[in-house]
Parts: C-alpha cells; sequence; structure tokens
C-alpha cells in the first residue's frame, strides 16, 4: 500500500478525494512530521520554517516522491535529494497569476506616485497635482526569467504597451541572450527579475549592473533577495543613481525594522506577499497533488518537475 505524509492544513481539500488504497499519515506539528515520514513513499510536508522542513526531509529516508508547493527549493538539502534519487515536483505556475499581477501593481504605484497619494490621503490633504507623473505605456521593460511567473508578466505589461523584452537562452524576437543584456541595462525603464534562485543567479544586479541602467529605471524584483547585492542597491538607492526599487523579496527576511531599506523613499517593500495576495494557490495546489498522484500510481510522469541538480 502507498504511503503518504502530508500536512493536515491540507486535509480539508485532499482527504474527500483521496483513493481508499493509500496509507495517509496526517501531521500537524514538526515532531509529527518526522515520525510521519519514516518509511513514508510520498511526502508533502511544507513548512515556514525551512530548517525543520529541510529535517523532515533527512527522516524521509524510504522517500520516493515529494510535494511542495514553494517553486523555490533552494533552502533544501539538494544533495540528499541527488543521493536518494527523489523525484520533486514543485509549486511553479500555483502563484504565477497573482506575482504577475503584484509586477503591474508595483510599477503602476511608483509611476503614478500612489504611495504618496495614499499618505496624503491618511492625513486628509488634498493634493493638487499628481506625486508621480510616469506613463507605463512607451516605456520598455527587461524581463529575466521567462518561466511560468515571466510569461504571465509579459502579456500584462504588453497590454498597457510596455515593450518587453526578455532574456533566456533560445533567440527569437524580442529576447537577449544571457550574455547581452548587461550591456543594454540603459536602455530599459524597467528591470525586473523572475528568475530562480541558483549560484548562476546570486548577485546577479549587483553595483555594476545598478550603474548601468537608467538614473530613472527601476528594478523589480519578485525573484529572491540573493539575486541582487542588496548593499550596492541600497547604495544606489540612497545616492539616486536609479530611480527606485520595488522588491517584494529581500535579503533577510523579514526584513530587521531598523534596515536602512524601509527608511528610503525610493525602495518599495511589499513583504513577499505577492504569491499570498490570493485565495486560490491550496486549491490549485490540491488539484496539482491529485492529479499526480493518480499519475504516479499508474507509472505516469509527474509535474512541474523540480531538478536538484540545477536547483530549479
Amino acid at each position: 500500500m502507498t504511503s503518504i505524509a502530508i500536512s493536515g492544513l491540507i486535509r480539508p481539500l485532499l482527504e474527500p478525494q483521496l483513493p481508499d488504497d493509500v496509507d495517509v499519515r496526517w501531521f500537524l506539528s514538526v515532531d509529527e512530521a518526522i515520525e510521519a515520514v519514516k518509511g513514508a513513499e510520498i511526502g508533502w510536508f511544507d513548512m515556514n520554517d525551512k530548517e525543520a522542513m529541510a529535517a523532515t526531509l533527512d527522516a524521509a529516508t524510504d522517500l520516493k516522491w515529494l510535494n511542495s508547493i514553494y517553486a523555490g527549493l533552494d533552502f533544501l538539502p539538494m544533495d540528499v535529494l541527488i543521493e536518494r534519487g527523489i523525484t520533486v515536483t514543485n509549486g511553479v505556475g500555483i502563484n504565477a497569476i497573482t506575482i504577475a499581477e503584484y509586477v503591474v501593481m508595483g510599477m503602476l504605484n511608483i509611476a503614478k506616485g500612489y504611495r504618496d497619494v495614499m499618505r496624503a490621503a491618511e492625513r486628509r490633504e488634498w493634493l493638487l497635482d499628481s506625486p508621480g507623473k510616469r506613463e507605463l505605456a512607451g516605456s520598455k521593460a527587461l524581463l529575466l526569467g521567462y518561466g511560468a511567473i515571466g510569461k504571465l508578466i509579459k502579456p500584462r505589461l504588453e497590454a498597457f504597451d510596455v515593450d518587453v523584452t526578455v532574456v533566456r537562452r533560445s533567440a527569437g524576437e524580442g529576447v537577449l541572450a544571457p550574455d547581452q543584456w548587461r550591456g543594454k541595462l540603459g536602455e530599459f525603464d524597467w528591470v525586473i527579475l523572475a528568475v530562480p534562485s541558483t549560484p548562476e543567479t546570486e548577485n546577479m544586479i549587483g553595483a555594476d549592473e545598478l550603474a548601468a541602467m537608467k538614473s530613472d529605471a527601476v528594478l523589480v524584483n519578485i525573484a529572491r533577495g540573493e539575486v541582487v547585492d542588496q548593499p550596492a542597491l541600497v547604495d544606489a538607492l540612497q545616492a539616486k543613481a536609479i530611480g527606485a526599487a520595488f522588491l517584494d523579496v529581500t535579503t533577510p527576511e523579514p526584513l530587521p525594522e531598523d534596515h536602512v531599506l524601509w527608511t528610503l523613499d525610493n525602495a518599495h517593500i511589499s513583504m513577499h506577499l505577492s504569491g499570498r495576495a490570493q485565495d486560490q494557490m491550496f486549491f490549485r495546489s490540491a488539484a496539482r497533488f491529485l492529479e499526480n498522484l493518480a499519475k504516479y500510481r499508474a507509472g505516469e510522469p509527474v509535474a512541474p518537475i523540480f531538478d536538484p541538480k540545477l536547483g530549479y
């Protein structure tokens, strides 16, 4: 009988639809999880505590398939996944719609100075002019990362008449290769980061890249905090070397309350809420898991696959 260890938080959505001939071990605490995964063939044990999740993986010595709602799993020990030959499915695409919407929201917020509009409203001060006068129409955006999220960002921005250039390995119209984009940074009004967190992408935006951007360019990061050299970004924002940054992700998270980024008017921090700004995440995840479970038991490929050798 197939044994599955699953967080009890998803139980109401899964239990009525699970096959009768599976051994399901529900858990609600870390200690319960570590016990539940012993001997389990399938595991879905997402936790806010990433160290606890890694410890649970370590205890799952018989695991053959690990499912996760997270798109980025770089916090897990890749060597364990590789050595044990565990098939991993992740949450790629689950939150893509709301994250893409967040990118548009952040860009509009900065373009129209809407944060200052809301601050004035809280003061009950009637503004006579707009604090932001930029239009998305006619502007140019560089989109680094063309996975599930990037593929939704592009058409949404194009609907606002933004000229979007994508960075990816395969050539095409409106596409830059990985070795081309740095030399063209000065051409873009928006630089959007939607790449996975890998050794290759760590600090891919540093002092040199920030210096190459337009003085009014806006950096948008919905990838991972580690993709940006944060001290270099702070320097650029303080010197007003770039226009602004919309940061859904930072290093570390949560960002300490005394961190200088909170004090900068040209830093817009959205506290990694982009993927949470919706109510369909668990429904989509449960439906995907059930579909994959049927395929797994039938010996068919599951998806989407996370490759621990690549880190995404």
